[in-house]
């Protein structure tokens, strides 16, 4: 029986870090994408080992070719062909009005939510298609809700920068199947995790969560059940599909 391998970009906090516990604990082994953060990239390194699997710790900024493509030849030297990808890594900016908003902060939003998906998407189909000698593989990205609300007044950029993720989903989802790639996608609602702070939207939460019909935000915990899920055998007539997991929102 074949070990599934699953690169998580973005691995090392929040869905990610909640992503790789979940897959090790169904029998993946995990390579692990982090920026910066080192030391948390390890710590869940070690908690999947810990679950008797292995574990690689990669650092690169996905929006940049070179470093995805040394990424992958790490992964095949270190662990073997990824047969699972899990495009989480994302950014957030400030919340702005639109016309607060910058040229330099649009291009990095759709720099890393965009360019680096379709890259790390690129290098992982080139090396699972069955048409290229592969043997097929299982790739999930995450989006938002914020793609369908269009997030007025907080940021549109960033909605805009997901509502492509959507497209893209759907898109390659239906071309790749026929080589072999399954390829779905997650939209999480207001989720408590880090991204808040990040978008200086923290003081919002109260007023948001009363928006969710569930009546909380959602966990880490509960989007990496929703991955783990589409990579498994159990969604294997889920193609080109975006799953909500928002609470009713």
């Amino acid at each position: 029986m074949t070990i599934p391998l699953t690169l998580i970009t973005g691995g090392s906090r929040g869905i990610g870090a909640a992503t790789a516990r979940r897959l090790a604990q169904a029998g993946h082994d995990i390579a692990i994408n982090y920026r910066h953060d080192e030391a948390a990239a390890q710590a869940v390194a070690a908690e999947v080992r810990a679950l008797g699997r292995r574990a690689l710790c990669l650092q690169a900024d996905i929006a940049d070719a070179d470093q995805v493509g040394r990424m992958f030849e790490a992964i095949d030297q270190g662990l073997g062909t990824v047969t699972g990808l899990v495009n989480n890594a994302g950014i957030v900016a400030p919340a702005a009005r639109f016309l607060d908003t910058t040229p330099e902060r649009w291009q990095r939003l759709f720099d890393v939510n965009v360019q680096g998906l379709l890259l790390c998407t690129h290098a992982a189909a080139r090396r699972m298609s069955t048409r290229l000698g592969g043997a097929g593989g299982c790739i999930v990205n995450l989006s938002s809700r914020a793609s369908e609300y269009g997030s007025p007044n907080v940021y549109v950029d960033y909605a805009a920068s997901k509502g492509a993720v959507d497209v893209l989903t759907r898109g390659l989802g239906r071309e790749l199947i026929s080589e072999g790639i399954r390829i779905n996608g997650v939209r999480p609602g207001i989720i408590d995790t880090e991204i808040h702070a990040d978008s200086h939207t923290a003081d919002l939460l109260p007023q948001r969560t009363r928006d969710i019909p569930i009546g909380r935000m959602g966990r880490a915990e509960e989007i990496a059940e929703a991955i783990a899920w589409l990579l498994s055998d159990a969604a294997s007539y889920t193609v080109g599909t975006m799953l909500d997991v928002s609470g009713g929102r």
